[in-house]
């Protein structure tokens, strides 16, 4: 059975997720990248180092972010947000994101890749030491469908 999720079901997996996608663009191309993320119900939080995402949403900051939940290929959500992209450097802000992101991306297991600091797994004393750049997205428009089969629970609650 193919269907749509409502409201209460796509802030469930946006809530419940740690890696989704930034789809980006500039007037030449389009670039899609996983990115591990924290999600507050206004803000998507992200931190990454430089390199082409953050080139092309500096000069276009209207993105668009994916998260999808899959139990096999006929039981998946997946949920698909527009947003616009604010490069946090404000000390305060930046501090707030990187506590959404240490306090959501702690009890999983890291990558290199998602390791905040050389600290990892331990918080630094002062956030803003954390190198690189972090960001948070706007959530907007929100849209989500599902897959699932008659005899699987609907894992999304």
């Amino acid at each position: 059975m193919l269907g749509i999720l409502d409201m209460q079901q796509i802030e469930s997996l946006l809530y419940s997720e740690i890696v989704g996608r930034i789809g980006c663009h500039d007037e030449n191309s389009t670039y899609i990248v996983p990115i591990s993320y924290a999600y507050d119900g206004e803000y998507i939080y992200c931190h990454t180092r430089e390199g082409k995402k953050l080139e092309m949403m500096r000069k276009n900051p209207r993105v668009c972010f994916e998260v999808d939940h899959q139990e096999n290929m006929a039981n998946w959500q997946s949920v698909i947000v527009w947003g616009t992209f604010e490069e946090l450097k404000d000390v305060l802000l930046r501090a707030k994101a990187l506590e959404q992101l240490h306090r959501r991306i702690y009890p999983m297991i890291p990558s290199e890749t998602v390791r905040l600091s050389r600290d990892w797994p331990f918080r630094p004393d002062e956030l803003n030491r954390i190198e690189g750049v972090t960001f948070r997205i706007l959530a907007g428009e929100k849209t989500g469908r599902y897959e699932r089969t008659d005899d699987q629970p609907f894992f999304a609650s």
